[in-house]
């Protein structure tokens, strides 16, 4: 007996079967949507005869039978009438079913189902049937989860499939970011990942990483990738902390999506990709990855799949390094004009979504402006992370040597007055870059001050002379003083503290992590906050 639990992602509903091929006619058990199958599955993606699970020599096996929509076994391709051994905990995909084997073997024989007759979908034995009202919803705040699965994307990346205990609904946008609350070597570390995982399968949540290799520009070395990769384990308790971030498709529909990523900023765009499937959205996906070689390809096999359950949605990949002695037939080379203008003859029409490392990023950008691709429609997101600087009152008079500002992008930040950048760097830009995800703040002219400043602590009772060109958040570090960070860019909420007294100037920017009322109150977010003359601080 083998013992599956069946997933119908559009139904958003789980319960669980038992199957015995041992006993049925050639030890197999059909899976189909024909009245004649052991295991009917009604849809029109399924085929009549789809596959089937047999039982050889005390092993499990399952079969695609020539389907025409395939099959995926534990998110790999099954060539058809090949012999798949199961094994507990894989994931057998079919259309918008998924089956996970949660036993194999003899069990009590109360709970077996043996028919000689086809099962109907009301005949499943619904042992512990998933009822969404039964599940409180996540929204917003700070939240326990367990680490149920890790799953290893490519060879130094992985995906970390978070629960919670007891279960809740993950409620976010797709392409919003959550941020870990870690403790490492004895210190606190707080750090923010793009959420991986898509709204539409609201039962866990996942953040995939890629493992920074020593000689990153990371601080230090990647201290939290690398430590996720070497320390969490499926049971793992940690904390984070979300959602937040305005890089979703969710705020602007479009018929026409083009998303651009490399390296791992495919994980906020495969957020967005799998909720776009998974709800049907009404609009045409382009989804252009690069990466360095076929074997760094983070989720190839499940975008063939999405590529071929979705008329609509179109991933391209190109490689820039195809030295891996791979046989790859796909695109070469980095992110180009010709490139496209000849794979996204249409790009001027769609909506654009940037990720990737900085330099890639700027690249990008430049490389669509100098094509007239209108700065309404784009919207970026970003690694890496740069000192806020504050802002200077604008001078009336235009200065003759300065280049004029490029528009300003979405997402975390957008790329405000920075030097544009020749669309040959863009030949220069890493794929991959460290992960975890630090939105950089815009880079503005710095303030000019008239008389003394001083930030003054009340609970540390520090008085701290400066020069109001550092924010807050660092005015406070230089003297020892702690407040809990993350982003450093005005977007995570991390560092929110009441201003008691004075004035601060913050970065120009919308300050999400703010709710209207936490400002009200007089709470700044210190690390994009500088201060004007005498400050006071709850801190």
């Amino acid at each position: 007996m083998i013992h599956f639990r069946l997933f119908d992602s559009q139904q958003n509903t789980s319960r669980e079967i038992l199957l015995r091929p041992e006993n049925m006619p050639g030890q197999k058990c059909q899976i189909g949507r024909s009245p004649t199958s052991t295991l009917i599955l009604e849809s029109q993606e399924i085929s009549r005869l789809h596959g089937e699970v047999s039982y050889q020599n005390g092993t499990y096996y399952f079969i695609d039978a020539g389907s025409s929509g395939g099959s995926w076994l534990d998110e790999k391709a099954v060539f058809a009438r090949q012999e798949s051994p199961l094994k507990l905990g894989s994931v057998i995909a079919i259309g918008h079913f998924t089956l996970t084997v949660i036993q194999a073997g003899d069990t009590d024989a109360s709970t077996v189902i043996h028919r000689s007759a086809p099962l109907t979908p009301e005949q499943y034995m619904p042992v512990s049937a998933i009822d969404p009202n039964d599940f409180t919803r996540w929204q917003k705040g700070n939240l326990k989860v367990r680490c149920a699965e890790i799953i290893d994307e490519t060879h130094d990346v992985k995906t970390f499939r978070f629960v919670a205990d007891p279960g809740l609904l993950f409620n976010y946008k797709p392409g919003q970011f959550i941020t870990l609350d870690l403790e490492i070597n004895g210190e606190e570390v707080l750090r923010s990942y793009s959420i991986s995982s898509t709204p539409s399968r609201p039962h866990s949540l996942e953040i995939t990483v890629k493992r920074v290799p020593a000689n990153s520009k990371d601080l230090p070395a990647g201290l939290v990738s690398n430590w996720l990769h070497d320390n969490l384990k499926i049971g793992s308790e940690i904390k984070l902390s979300g959602p937040l971030g305005k890089f979703t498709c969710f705020q602007y529909p479009s018929q026409k999506l083009l998303f651009i990523s490399a390296g791992s900023g495919i994980t906020p765009m495969m957020g967005m990709s799998r909720w776009l499937c998974d709800t049907m959205a009404d609009c045409d996906v382009v989804f252009l990855h690069s990466a360095r070689t076929p074997a760094d390809i983070i989720y190839q096999q499940e975008l063939m799949m999405m590529s071929a359950r979705h008329k609509k949605f179109h991933p391209l990949v190109t490689v820039t390094q195809n030295n891996s002695g791979q046989n790859w037939l796909g695109l070469t080379g980095r992110i180009s004009t010709n490139m496209l203008q000849s794979i996204v003859p249409d790009f001027l029409q769609r909506v654009v979504f940037v990720c990737g490392p900085e330099a890639f990023m700027a690249g990008t950008k430049q490389l669509l402006n100098s094509l007239n691709f209108p700065a309404d429609n784009y919207h970026e997101e970003s690694f890496g992370g740069s000192k806020a600087i504050p802002k200077i009152a604008k001078s009336t008079v235009p200065n003759p040597m300065m280049p004029p500002a490029t528009p300003a992008g979405g997402g975390l930040r957008g790329l405000l007055n920075r030097e544009a950048i020749p669309e040959s760097s863009v030949a220069n830009a890493p794929e991959d870059s460290a992960q975890p995800l630090t939105p950089i703040t815009p880079v503005i002219d710095p303030i000019e001050t008239i008389g003394q400043i001083t930030v003054v602590f009340a609970k540390s009772g520090q008085n701290v002379s400066c020069d109001g060109e550092e924010s807050v958040l660092e005015v406070a570090e230089s003297q020892g003083i702690k407040i809990r960070s993350s982003c450093r860019s005005g977007n995570c909420g991390t560092c929110k503290k009441r201003k008691l007294e004075g004035q601060v100037r913050m970065s120009d920017f919308d300050p999400e992590a703010l709710e209207e009322s936490e400002q009200e109150e007089g709470f700044i977010l210190t690390c994009v906050s500088f201060p004007q003359g005498r400050v006071v601080i709850d801190a």
